[in-house]
């Protein structure tokens, strides 16, 4: 190999001369090793001058970057067309709005025959996890509900202390020696005075009440009593009724009033009736006619025609409606064949006619008719120091349901050095007023009168 070219090898020779492929060697002499034969080469690519069969054509080793020639080379692209063959220039165009193609939007494949691809997960692989949501905007429902909830609980608690600052407060209940100790359920006591405190000439004379009569005198004494369980008994007490009046000696009721007040009148009522008074409310000539016009007016079925100039009113007798100055005529007037006694009716027709209307759905659901009654309401009461808006509230809504309205059994009238006066019934009276003491219903043969 000294001096031989890498690229032959040797090849045994074939046994034979040229041409005699596949004939067979001679079996090797007997006894010893085959004789060596010559190696010869075989010269694939021969460069110049060298010998060989020619097969193909010399190329020297190239880089890996360089360009292959001859038969390995790639076969030459034609020229680009353009004048002699050249390719021609490229130059720069500019940007023009609209030569470009408009821009495409995905359409989604629809058709009939294509069945839309499972919505499960493959079987063996696990759930992919759900893409995340963009935030929505939350409506906060709740929120504006509860600003509108706080605000109209604002506004009535405004309202309720407002109403309530609009009293007037006096100190009607006092404490005095042996005073009647706590009974049964609440008792209120409601006053109408005839007191023209407040009133113009001309409210004077358009209300017929007469001008001034001195001393402030009572025309409505009502005892409202609230039993602990069952209908609420309210009970007029006639204003003639002869009756003890502590330092005074025996007067007529209204005549406590005229002496010492609220108070006096008070203290009057719980001795001749054994019941502890626990709210006191008054309300004069003008608060009558103005509770009556802010509702705009009662409805109330007249028992019998009344034409009483005293009290400036001609009421037919049947159902109707009447204004502010009838309906403070319908509660004053003793033109009719009881006197007092009708009075005492009339005025109950009148306060279960007034709580009829002021707590009817129309009147509570109507703040344009709800407030002017109730400010005109508060505006014109006198109530105890310890009374509020709130125990009226109260008040009204036990005179809202069935109610038993009657008056304290009579026995008769006679004539005294005070007039004549009205006597209550003994013991009809006493039991009366202990049933109520009692908190118990009033007897079947006292409880007449509604």
């Amino acid at each position: 190999m000294n001096g031989d070219d890498p690229r032959m090898r040797r090849v045994p020779p074939h046994s034979g001369g040229p041409g005699r492929a596949g004939a067979r060697r001679p079996p090797p002499p007997q006894g010893g090793r085959p004789p060596l034969e010559p190696p010869q080469v075989m010269r694939r690519n021969p460069g110049p001058g060298q010998p060989g069969r020619p097969t193909e054509r010399y190329e020297p080793p190239r880089a890996w970057s360089q360009t292959p020639q001859g038969r390995n080379a790639p076969p030459a692209r034609p020229p680009a067309p353009g004048r002699g063959g050249k390719p021609p220039t490229q130059r720069p165009v500019p940007y023009r709005e609209g030569d470009h193609a408009p821009t495409q939007r995905p359409v989604p494949y629809r058709d009939g025959r294509r069945r839309p691809p499972p919505t499960g997960n493959p079987p063996g692989r696990r759930p992919a996890a759900p893409p995340p949501r963009r935030p929505r905007r939350k409506r906060h429902i709740g929120r504006w509900f509860l600003a509108i909830l706080l605000a109209l609980l604002a506004l009535l608690v405004y309202g309720v202390v407002k109403l309530d600052g609009s009293l007037t407060r006096i100190d009607a209940l006092t404490d005095y020696e042996d005073r009647v100790g706590n009974t049964a359920g609440t008792n209120w006591l409601l006053v109408g005075s005839d007191s023209r405190a407040g009133l113009s000439e001309e409210q004077t004379s358009g209300l017929a009440t007469g001008g001034e009569v001195g001393d402030p005198r009572t025309d409505t004494i009502i005892l409202v009593h609230v039993p602990p369980s069952g209908r609420t008994t309210l009970v007029s007490l006639p204003r003639d009724s002869y009756v003890d009046i502590p330092g005074y000696g025996q007067d007529k009721l209204n005549a406590s009033f005229a002496f010492g007040g609220a108070p006096l009148l008070a203290e009057t009522v719980e001795i001749a009736t054994g019941l502890h008074i626990d709210h006191y409310a008054e309300i004069g000539f003008a608060g009558f006619a103005g509770i009556v016009d802010a509702l705009g007016g009662i409805d109330i079925c007249v028992p019998q025609a009344i034409d009483d100039p005293l009290a400036g009113i001609d009421l037919p007798a049947g159902c109707q409606e009447l204004n502010g100055p009838q309906a403070l005529g319908f509660v004053r007037s003793r033109a009719t064949a009881l006197a007092d006694i009708d009075r005492m009716n009339n005025q109950r027709l009148f306060l279960s006619a007034l709580l009829e209307k002021a707590t009817s759905p129309a009147t509570l659901a109507n703040p344009f008719a709800l407030w002017p009654m109730a400010g005109d309401t508060a505006g014109s009461l006198t109530v105890d120091k310890d009374d509020h808006i709130w125990d009226l509230a109260r008040l009204a809504w036990a005179l809202r349901g069935d109610t038993l309205a009657t008056t304290v059994p009579v026995g008769g009238f006679t004539d005294t050095d005070s007039g004549n006066v009205l006597l209550w019934a003994d013991p009809d009276a006493s039991r009366f007023f202990q049933a109520l003491a009692d908190g118990d219903p009033i007897p079947a043969d006292l409880a007449g009168g509604e």
